[in-house]
């Protein structure tokens, strides 16, 4: 190819480059003659680049006649100054209107560095502002938000982490980037990747989400409730909607959420001692009323529930007297009565030993069977909470309350329920064992 070949396909390579700029871009040689006019800079102004190229400056056909040589002057000042120089200036468009426009411009070096021209790429001032304002609202967010901002890849991995939600894992941003969600979190992940699967294939939900979630900290798991906002990310340079990822922000919300559902319990559980209390009323035989006590004690608190009584008499042994919701009556052991065959460690024996309730859970790796089978209770039993027969200051035995591996283990509050469900069986107990 020959060199003016050569020379003509590199024009042509870069007027297409000029032409496909988002920016407007123009370029003066050294005596301020515009050497090059994109597409972009005729859109914004209206005229073309047949009418642009060649003429001196602004003056006379894009700037008023009283601002043409400060604005001149200002272009063609940054052939001698060093970087870039940034300017606003209120051109003319073709059909006589006045835009605000802000300028980059920076000098072109020529042959031996000495300054062969300026190029300034310019654009209207509200549309560089609301660039400047989405580029701020990005980096405050991800900066130090006061609520969590991710922004999740197509693979569902974090690839951008703020300093609100690192706090929120427990951990530092960078450690977080990349790794899969089910790492970062114990429980909830299942709902959290559906959530995020659903905006990456249908878009945002209309509403915020509630998730409760455990996660991992290096001070243990946390169950927390996140109140959660997503928006699909989509590329702005693509000609149709390519999906980039999801943005996914959330506010710890556990303490309210946490609050309303110790408050339902408690009423939930407040309704059910009064019902529990007339239903017992009806009953003829004490024992039976007890009975009742531990059936409406189940429901929504645990899956079994075991009555064992002391034998009568100094040194009485436990004897399973009843259990729930197995369907046996409840009967007091009479002499000769066959003991639970509890070892000496048993939490049972160390709520009457203590007079007090007593938690257990199976070790975490170890199978819940063996563990329950070892204290004589149903299979599949994974949390155990044993509470004490008071009545007229005597003991009367234990009462356990069982669940299985899909609740979650006992708690203080779950205590102080199970104490005063045994406090009314051992009344009835002690109805049934000395009648009035």
């Amino acid at each position: 190819m020959s060199a003016s070949g050569r020379g003509e396909t590199a024009d042509d390579l870069l007027a297409a480059l000029l032409d496909g700029m988002d920016a407007a871009l123009c370029a003066f040689d050294s005596d301020g003659v515009i050497t090059h006019w994109n597409r972009e800079a005729e859109r914004i102004l209206g005229w073309s680049a047949a009418e642009a190229v060649g003429r001196r400056g602004f003056a006379g056909w894009a700037v008023r006649a009283a601002d043409a040589d400060d604005v001149q002057d200002r272009l063609m000042s940054a052939q001698d100054a060093p970087g870039r120089q940034v300017h606003e200036f209120a051109l003319l468009t073709k059909d006589g209107g006045r835009i605000l426009v802000r300028t980059q411009s920076a000098g072109v070096p020529g042959a031996g560095g000495k300054p062969a021209g300026v190029y300034c790429a310019f654009s209207e001032v509200h549309a560089q502002i609301d660039l400047e304002r989405s580029i701020a609202l990005s980096e405050a967010l991800m900066d130090d938000a006061s609520w969590g901002v991710v922004l999740v890849d197509v693979d569902l991995r974090p690839a951008v982490v703020n300093a609100h939600a690192a706090r929120a894992f427990g951990a530092g941003r960078s450690a977080l980037l990349g790794r899969p969600l089910g790492d970062l979190l114990e429980q909830g992940v299942e709902e959290l990747e559906g959530a995020l699967q659903h905006v990456l294939a249908e878009g945002a939900p209309p509403s915020p989400l509630e998730l409760w979630v455990s996660v991992r900290t290096p001070e243990g798991v946390r169950r927390r409730c996140w109140r959660c906002g997503f928006l699909r990310l989509g590329s702005p340079l693509a000609e149709e909607p390519v999906p980039l990822g999801v943005g996914w922000l959330f506010q710890d919300v556990t303490e309210g959420r946490q609050a309303e559902l110790d408050t339902g319990q408690l009423r939930f559980r407040a309704n059910q001692l009064y019902r529990a209390g007339r239903a017992a009323a009806e009953c003829e035989d004490p024992a039976e009323a007890a009975a009742v006590r531990l059936d409406f004690a189940l429901a929504g608190f645990a899956e079994h529930a075991l009555l064992d009584v002391l034998e009568p008499g100094p040194g009485g042994r436990l004897v399973r007297s009843g259990a729930s919701p197995s369907g046996l009556a409840l009967l007091l052991p009479g002499p000769g009565a066959i003991p639970v065959r509890y070892e000496p460690a048993h939490p049972a024996l160390q709520a009457l030993e203590r007079i007090g309730p007593v938690r257990a859970s199976a070790p975490a790796g170890e199978a819940a069977d063996g563990w329950a089978r070892a204290r004589r209770w149903p299979p599949g039993a994974t949390h155990a909470l044993c509470a004490v027969l008071r009545s007229r200051g005597r003991t009367l035995g234990a009462l356990t309350f069982l669940r299985g591996p899909s609740r979650p283990a006992f708690e203080r509050a779950d205590a102080l329920y199970a104490e005063e469900v045994a406090a009314r069986v051992a009344a009835d107990l002690d109805l049934a064992r000395h009648p009035l």
